[in-house]
C-alpha cells in the first residue's frame, strides 16, 4: 500500500465532479505544491463527501469517501489549510470528532 507521512485537509469547499487535474491545480493554488508520500483532503459544502489527492512518491492516486449518514467533521474559519496526524486523520474519515483526541490520541475528550 502506499505511504502517507502528511495529512492535510483544504478547509474550503470543493464542487464533487471536478477531477485530478482540477484537483492537483486545487493543491496547487492552497498548499503550494504536490509533495511526496503526502494526502491532500477536500469536502462538498455539506461535508457529507470527501476526495483525496495523495503523491505517493511516484504519481497521484484519487481517493474518494461518502457517508450515507451524518456529515464530516471538517473544519470552518479563516485558515486555508490544517494538517492533521494519523488518529485525527482516521477518525475524521469515519465521521469521528477528530479536535476532541485526547493527548495521548486514543480518548475522546467530551
Amino acid at each position: 500500500m502506499m505511504r502517507v507521512d502528511i495529512w492535510l485537509l483544504a478547509v474550503a469547499p470543493l464542487d464533487m465532479r471536478c477531477g485530478m487535474d482540477t484537483l492537483l491545480a486545487r493543491v496547487i493554488a492552497v498548499f503550494g505544491s504536490a509533495q511526496p508520500h503526502t494526502a491532500y483532503a477536500f469536502t462538498n459544502p455539506r461535508a457529507n463527501r470527501m476526495k483525496v489527492l495523495i503523491h505517493d512518491g511516484f504519481g497521484l492516486w484519487l481517493c474518494t469517501r461518502r457517508l450515507h449518514q451524518g456529515s464530516l467533521h471538517w473544519p470552518r474559519g479563516e485558515q486555508a489549510q490544517i494538517s492533521l496526524d494519523a488518529p485525527q486523520w482516521q477518525a475524521l474519515t469515519v465521521g469521528l470528532p477528530w479536535r476532541k483526541l485526547g493527548p495521548d490520541m486514543g480518548i475522546f475528550i467530551t
